[in-house]
């Protein structure tokens, strides 16, 4: 019998749109003769299957539907969701509790990617280059002289928990800091102050495939405006060119770069994570533990440029989370 696999998608974060487009990337691939594939959308309001052209709840304590007199269950999730509840961990716990497997990084995980400065904070011990940072809370006053002298013009401003460049501000002056901040503020509660570092920018993938973890083609970001935000990130106001122009040992310091950041957060599945190069030296930007899946995603380019086609990779994914169940008894 086949697998009855939940794609969930949506979200209740800025990032709801795109995750839409990306959950419908995953559900266009996943071979239909290999698993029965059902949506579910999350939103504000819930978290809703699409089943047999209707909108059915979902209980959130087995992660099930009722249809016509019949509880249906999910074998295993594939999570699509960007940003909150997909990518901070609140997903991963409930399937947890519901003791079902699902595709991605754990919750414990999830906490500590979603959150920039942690996972700075957690990967400085092990020698990955970063930029200068500071973290404030909206609570907490903050000394704006002091914030930059420590850090330095021109700076990043940056929601610490939000994804896809929502709240992010490149500042110039020390007169334009706070109200950067008040902006940033409107994403999450916390503020991630980064120093500016000129240099080659890149993303690169890594994903677990056919039991290994596979560095992707790197991808350089070029971008047409001042910085990669949310226009140049999807609205084409970038150049993305796969696989990146890097020399040998940029790229060989890239790709062991990446793999250790993934292998030290316990990532698992799949990733995407920012750099800047200094010299010969990529320095740490972010990670994101649900990279976007649309077609113009990097991670799938990526992907293409490797020669694993999107259903593969996808499948795989499946496979390796019902492999991998621990709730079985």
């Amino acid at each position: 019998m086949k697998k009855h696999i939940a794609v969930v998608m949506g979200g209740t974060s800025s990032e709801h749109a795109i995750s839409l487009k990306s959950g419908q990337t995953v559900l266009s691939h996943i071979p239909k003769e290999n698993f029965n594939v059902t949506a579910v959308v999350v939103s504000p309001q819930g978290y809703v299957a699409h089943y047999q052209g209707e909108e059915l709840s979902i209980n959130l304590s087995t992660f099930s539907f009722e249809y016509q007199g019949k509880t249906i269950a999910f074998d295993a999730v594939f999570n699509a969701v960007h940003g909150a509840p997909g990518e901070n961990g609140e997903l991963q716990a409930m399937l947890d509790n519901a003791k079902i497997p699902y595709t991605g990084c754990t919750a414990e995980v999830a906490r500590l990617t979603y959150n920039k400065y942690d996972t700075l904070e957690f990967l400085a011990p092990h020698g990955i280059a970063m930029a200068k940072h500071q973290l404030l809370h909206k609570t907490e006053a903050w000394n704006l002289n002091e914030l930059v002298e420590k850090i330095g013009l021109p700076c990043f401003v940056k929601a610490n928990k939000a994804g896809s460049s929502y709240g992010v501000i490149k500042v110039y002056k020390a007169s334009e800091m706070q109200k950067a901040i008040e902006t940033a503020l409107l994403e999450d509660d916390q503020v991630l102050v980064e120093s500016f570092l000129s240099g080659t920018e890149v993303s690169i993938g890594v994903v677990e495939y056919q039991n290994e973890v596979v560095v992707l083609p790197p991808t350089e970001i070029v971008v047409n405006g001042d910085f990669f935000d949310y226009q140049a990130k999807y609205e084409g106001n970038s150049q993305e060119i796969t696989p990146a122009r890097l020399t040998a040992t940029q790229l060989e310091n890239l790709k062991k770069t990446a793999k250790k950041v993934f292998e030290t957060l316990g990532v698992r599945g799949s990733s995407r994570s920012d750099f800047i190069f200094q010299g010969d030296t990529p320095y740490f930007l972010e990670l994101n533990s649900i990279p976007g899946l649309t077609e113009e995603s990097l991670l799938p380019q990526q992907a293409r440029h490797a020669e694993i086609a999107l259903g593969d990779l996808f499948t795989d994914m499946i496979y390796s989370c019902l492999k991998n169940n621990t709730f079985e008894t």
